[in-house]
């Protein structure tokens, strides 16, 4: 006795269709042209989520820069100057504070510029 497999091709295609909902020409309607662009979606969207990252952390040390020659560093020179202070705060975090309190910026650039002197 064969197996039949009707249901599962089914949903398994229409699972593919939903998720191909809203693109353009015979993409959302022919299962192939479908399951292609899903495959290649779901890769972009991957790869995505990587560049997200990675152009975050050059926003926040573009912020950071900017901040700390305002004060007469450089940002490698204040990141040293942290690392060797012992300070531990991530870039996110350094760069809300360069945005949004200048006096307390302007306290870590002076530990960092201590710590360089020491």
């Amino acid at each position: 006795m064969r197996v039949k497999t009707g249901k599962v091709t089914r949903a398994r295609h229409k699972k593919v269709l939903k998720l191909a909902k809203g693109y353009f020409g015979s993409k959302h309607l022919l299962y192939r042209t479908a399951h292609e662009q899903v495959m290649r979606s779901l890769r972009y969207s991957y790869i995505g989520r990587k560049q997200t990252k990675r152009e975050m952390r050059k926003l926040w040390i573009a912020r950071i820069n900017a901040a700390a020659r305002m004060h007469d560093i450089s940002y490698s020179k204040l990141m040293h100057g942290l690392k060797l202070a012992n300070v531990t705060v991530n870039r996110k975090m350094l760069s809300e504070i360069a945005i949004h309190d200048e006096q307390g910026f302007a306290a870590i650039v002076e530990v960092a510029k201590k710590a360089l002197n020491a």
